[in-house]
């Protein structure tokens, strides 16, 4: 029988505490497009697409007037298109980027994500063309996005590739300048990429994964934020227990709808991702989370301990609530994309040395900062490079969204408007990384990756 008490707990949720699912997305297979014809590629992989998610939108929408519950977004990710194209120019790339934008527009989708490439350890002939193509893409698309792995804890760290990366974030922050340098904020690097991610920009449909899958990324940082505050100034274990308390019922939500939208759909249901993921509305803040467990701002002393609680809670409980989790699963800390981030940061309280500790203890890395547009290629690498030793040396995935914005500096802010919010320029380092970044080669895995 259904609890009643249940049931209107969870709308309160949904009305008082912005509970969402905050995306559907589809993962899809596009191995079977691969033709040396490009116009025939294009146009393979435009009907694989729209065919295989022609009712994603419909279904999500039933759901949303079924149950009540918003979900935010409605997303795909496809095969790495490094591996589909791996013959084409960067031109050839390009016009495959724009196949994905045409594909996304027709369907009615937030994003699109898969112009990505896999680089840990070399570069195949498409992954280099792809790359190179990245500025261009993102500047011509709306709805595509990139990733870029550049290394894991079995590889090490490709430190060309990093460098590269450098080079190429600064080109799309200048081919998009006119926007606040926007096509940044589609462009991200990793280190141990998951096949199964939901969340953009990093979402690809990995080579492991069906040929068609659903997965489910929830939220729901207001609700935590909620609960804690109710709770009042109790200790740390009943404050993690009343986070894996709320956890569990906020992820039962995400199985219900990733179950219904697998059924619905025909396609086999993948993960649910318990990624804690805020936005800039108002009582939809991660900082608020930390902020009312007793910390006067986020990015102050105790930070970093009161979102390592966060994040284990959070996974504790909701990998009770689903049989299958994948994706990031953790507490994003995007600065953009949260109020009480972006007040810290516009306080100076939050700095990217901050923000580069607590990317140890949780979900993905350095998250939607903006800095100053004539920061140099070098410097940026350097940003990436010190975040994805943290997830090499761990075993964990980060990742890195920086934004160099063209024509701004500290004490300005960029717009990126919708989920994506603003940022506050953020100021970097001044002296020069670029001696240590121009050595080259791979920084070797470290000792613990021997583990056959």
């Amino acid at each position: 029988m259904l609890n009643t008490q249940d049931i209107l707990e969870t709308i309160r949720m949904i009305r008082e505490e912005n509970l969402d699912i905050r995306t559907v997305t589809m993962g899809i297979s596009l191995f079977d497009c691969i033709s040396d014809d490009i116009t025939r590629l294009e146009e393979k992989i435009y009907n694989k697409i729209t065919a295989s998610a022609k009712r994603l939108v419909s279904v999500c929408e039933e759901l949303e007037a079924t149950y009540g519950i918003p979900i935010v977004n409605k997303r795909i990710s496809v095969t790495p298109i490094s591996y589909i194209g791996a013959g084409l120019s960067p031109d050839g790339f390009v016009r495959l980027a724009k196949t994905l934008e045409r594909a996304a527009s027709a369907l009615g989708v937030n994003f699109i994500g898969g112009f990505s490439a896999h680089v840990q350890k070399g570069e195949i002939i498409g992954a280099h063309n792809l790359i190179e193509a990245i500025p261009e893409a993102l500047s011509v698309t709306e709805h595509v996005c990139s990733s870029v792995n550049v290394a894991t804890t079995k590889a090490g760290i490709n430190m060309d590739a990093v460098r590269k990366m450098g080079e190429i974030i600064k080109k799309t922050a200048f081919i998009t300048k006119d926007r606040d340098s926007i096509g940044c904020a589609k462009l991200v690097v990793f280190a141990n990429i998951p096949e199964d991610n939901p969340f953009m920009a990093g979402a690809v449909h990995g080579i492991g994964e069906p040929d068609t899958v659903i997965n489910v990324g929830v939220s729901g940082p207001g609700v935590v934020a909620a609960a804690i505050k109710e709770v009042g100034h109790c200790d740390f274990s009943a404050l993690a227990e009343t986070v894996k308390k709320i956890a569990f019922k906020i992820t039962r939500v995400g199985q219900l709808i990733a179950a219904e939208a697998s059924q619905r759909l025909g396609v086999p249901y993948g993960i649910v991702d318990l990624s804690l993921a805020p936005t800039p509305a108002a009582g939809d803040s991660v900082a608020e989370i930390l902020e009312n467990m007793g910390l006067e701002m986020a990015g102050t002393h105790g930070t970093t301990a009161a979102l390592a609680l966060l994040n284990d809670a959070v996974k504790k409980g909701g990998v009770m609530a689903t049989n299958h989790v994948g994706g990031l699963s953790g507490a994003f800390i995007p600065v953009s994309e949260d109020r009480g981030m972006i007040a810290a940061a516009e306080a100076g309280v939050l700095t990217i040395e901050k923000l580069e500790a607590m990317t140890a203890v949780c979900s993905v890395g350095l998250d939607m900062f903006a800095v100053p547009g004539d920061t140099s290629a070098a410097t940026i690498s350097g940003i990436i490079a010190d975040e994805i030793s943290i997830g090499v040396v761990n075993n964990k995935t980060t990742a890195v969204r920086v934004i160099p914005v063209w024509g701004k500096g500290v004490g300005e802010s960029a717009e990126f408007g919708g989920l994506l919010g603003y940022a506050p320029i953020m100021p970097v380092k001044g002296e020069s990384c670029e001696e240590f970044i121009s050595r080259g080669g791979r920084i070797p895995a470290p000792i613990h990756s021997l583990r056959n």
